[in-house]
């Protein structure tokens, strides 16, 4: 009994070697503009992410050319040909641009689906509930990406 607990002891204090990434270090851009062009209120969302991510101080200044495309098509049907769900495909083509050379283009594509409400308000609260997630998961994703740049 008394080896089991120190066995255990000596997993649960062993290092895994996992370690905790310093934010500032990851923020090594400074983006100076964002052109936008598609759907406005991803444009809205994803520019606010990206601005609120940028570090001032950093002497890498870039720009951001992004072009947003969203789609919604339906999912299913149920036996009476009513729709139940919606599929939304959201895209993103970001440039990343420095003293106008292209650095890179970041081809990002999220969906997911929602169902369909039984009032038209519960509906569109989906959607935008379900756009607001695809959103922030494609600014995670362009984060991480700028992250990645020199």
């Amino acid at each position: 009994m008394k080896n089991i607990f120190y066995l255990i002891l000596i997993i649960l204090l062993s290092s895994c070697g996992f370690k905790v990434v310093n934010n500032s270090k990851l923020q090594n851009y400074y983006i100076t503009s964002i052109e936008t062009s598609g759907d406005r209120k991803i444009n809205f969302d994803l520019k606010n992410r990206l601005t609120n991510n940028s570090n001032d101080l950093s002497g890498n200044k870039i720009k951001i050319v992004l072009k947003t495309i969203k789609t919604k098509n339906v999912k299913e049907k149920n036996s009476k040909n009513e729709i139940t769900k919606y599929l939304i495909t959201v895209k993103v083509i970001a440039k990343i641009m420095e003293n106008d050379k292209e650095l890179k283009t970041i081809n990002i594509s999220d969906q997911k689906d929602y169902n369909v409400g039984t009032q038209k308000f519960q509906t569109i609260n989906a959607e935008r509930s379900t756009i607001k997630i695809l959103t922030n998961s494609i600014s995670s994703k362009i984060i991480r990406e700028l992250s990645s740049i020199n």
